[in-house]
């Protein structure tokens, strides 16, 4: 018989689910010390931190930091902190190693965690540190969740301190306001230790918004492996709500029941639910593969993009005497995408037909016999107006082989064209205009480029690499026209060609289809594609060459990055 534990609102919870006791727990307790409210790569003026576990305190972090600019005169008033303090002291990048490595491991803790936690992660963003996901506890909430307001009418970090007999008083100093944090939460587990909170799951569990229904349902989960692979809830009448995949499916589902998922739609999901199905992947590769031919099969009702899996649009060329650039949703071979919306690709079709002087007017033309009257494009000599007979099909058929060799990636002549249109427009000092086409014309060679790749991948017949697992073992992808046809593992001491062999022979059968990507899902095929080009990934075997176009877009991507700049410095200013 395996041993249980009641808790407070009537669930059971087995002595393997507890999770880590309160008291083995190490957590960090923090402060900072800022020039304002706002997050930023600077700004912090003081760090202090307490490591504590079992209520013994293992040891402290305190440094003042220099940020970069001037204390403002209220927050010297408040903290006492000003500039000549801060002359000689490091900087947030010389201070963050150090004070990653004294939390590492750890539960942070902080007085209205989320103002602290949002100053550490935009400074790990801005100075390239990756900011670890550490589990927080937010001392505010746990005493909004504990405490009434005839405990305490306010929660302020010295209310409390004083309502808990703290020996050190807050003084708007990180290691002293740390250090009375550190007592605060100490009198909080002892309050939620009596409603049956031991460990540090429970904990996160018992913040607030958490309703006693929400935390039963987390029996769902016991079955789940701990594994990598793509989870299902279904509702009472066994349809699939929700599709998701994640690295350990135990762990990630249990978080659907917890005080760490706020989103007001999958806690409605989570209240129909009445039971979660798993599959187990071999890695996460094939994970996120299956998500997404999940959500195309049920649509999901709670899956945001669930609403339409089929969402890319293309830009083809019409079949008549002369052609015009069309956005439609099915592709076929010689079409351009796929633009993840019509709206993105109408802009790049717009920049296309006007590199290359292409009508815009959906009127059929006849080759023999044009009847139609020029339009103001014509007479502002943006169309050659075939229309009125102005142009033959002769004439006209030039930009329509520019067309066709940029998507094929033989020429780049409608780029060179539209960036000739760009300069000249900048050298007119029409600079709105010109700003205007420019980002067209980003939008344009994104999306040559993009389409490059994939088509590169998919035109592959069959091709197989290896991921490095983390512990010296191999993950196995067999890729077939832009799919995912098989996925395995080989774990470290292994021989890995067998176990390539064996997934080559048991791969689906991919046949290929019409268009740029042989018929394969767009967002399956640059999954793939992210997943190839990481870093550490080899190609074990391919059947074809994988290469891209020579003439294609890749030379234009610094003039992408030149664009990018530009627009930032924009925005700023």
């Amino acid at each position: 018989m395996v041993p249980i534990m009641q808790l407070a609102d009537g669930a059971q919870l087995t002595f393997d689910e507890l999770g880590t006791p309160l008291r083995d727990t190490t957590f960090v307790v923090f402060d900072l010390e800022t020039t304002g409210t706002k997050p930023g790569p600077d700004g912090i003026t003081e760090i202090g931190a307490v490591k504590v576990r079992g209520g013994e305190v293992l040891g402290e972090f305190a440094t003042l930091v220099d940020p970069g600019m001037p204390v403002p005169p209220q927050i010297v008033a408040l903290t006492g902190i000003t500039s000549a303090m801060l002359h000689d002291a490091p900087k947030i990048d010389r201070v963050l190693p150090a004070f990653l490595e004294f939390a590492s491991g750890a539960v942070l803790v902080a007085h209205n965690a989320p103002f602290d936690t949002s100053f550490m992660r935009a400074a790990c963003l801005h100075h390239g540190y990756p900011w670890p996901k550490p589990a927080v506890v937010c001392t505010v909430r746990l005493a909004r969740r504990v405490l009434t307001r005839q405990d305490s009418p306010s929660f302020r970090l010295s209310a409390l301190a004083a309502l808990f007999g703290s020996p050190v008083t807050p003084n708007h100093r990180a290691l002293d306001d740390a250090r009375a944090t550190v007592h605060v939460l100490h009198a909080l587990l002892e309050r939620v230790g009596n409603v049956g909170v031991q460990s540090l799951e429970e904990l996160l569990d018992y913040l607030p918004e958490v309703t006693p229904a929400q935390r039963r349902k987390r029996g769902m989960a016991a079955h789940l492996p701990e594994r990598p692979g793509v989870y299902l809830f279904r509702g009472p009448g066994d349809e699939v709500l929700y599709v998701g995949t994640a690295s350990n499916l135990r762990r990630r589902v249990r978080q659907y029941f917890t005080g760490s998922e706020s989103r007001g739609r999958i806690r409605e999901m989570v209240a129909l639910a009445e039971r979660v199905d798993g599959i187990e992947c071999s890695h996460a590769l094939e994970a996120q593969v299956r998500e997404l031919r999940l959500i195309a099969a049920h649509r999901p009702s709670y899956n945001r993009r669930s609403k339409n899996p089929r969402k890319s649009w293309w830009i083809v060329l019409t079949d008549e005497a002369f052609p015009r650039l069309s956005v439609v949703r099915l592709p076929k071979d010689g079409a351009l995408g796929p633009f993840s919306s019509q709206v993105t690709a109408k802009i790049a079709a717009d920049a296309l037909a006007g590199a290359v002087g292409l009508r815009t007017c959906t009127q059929r033309i006849s080759a023999h016999a044009p009847s139609g009257r020029p339009c103001a494009l014509a007479e502002l000599g943006r169309c050659g107006a075939p229309c009125a007979g102005r142009q033959s099909v002769e004439e006209y058929s030039p930009g329509v082989h520019a067309i066709v060799d940029l998507v094929a990636g033989r020429g780049t002549r409608p780029l060179e064209s539209a960036r000739r249109q760009l300069d000249d427009l900048a050298g007119a000092e029409h600079f709105e205009q010109a700003a205007r086409r420019r980002d067209e014309l980003a939008v344009l060679v994104r999306a040559v480029a993009r389409a490059h790749r994939l088509s590169a991948l998919a035109a592959i017949p069959e091709l197989v690499a290896a991921a490095p697992d983390g512990n010296r073992g191999w993950e196995f992808a067999v890729i077939r026209h832009g799919r995912l046809a098989s996925a395995g593992v080989a774990r470290r001491g292994v021989p890995p060609m067998p176990v390539v062999e064996q997934l080559v022979a048991s791969a689906e059968t991919v046949e290929p289809g019409p268009g740029p990507l042989y018929g394969a899902p767009p967002e399956e095929t640059s999954i793939l594609l992210r997943w190839l080009t990481r870093p550490g990934v080899r190609l074990v075997r391919t059947a074809v060459p994988w290469s891209e176009p020579a003439h294609g877009a890749g030379p234009w991507r610094g003039w992408l990055e030149q664009v990018a700049t530009a627009v930032s410095l924009e925005q700023a200013g």
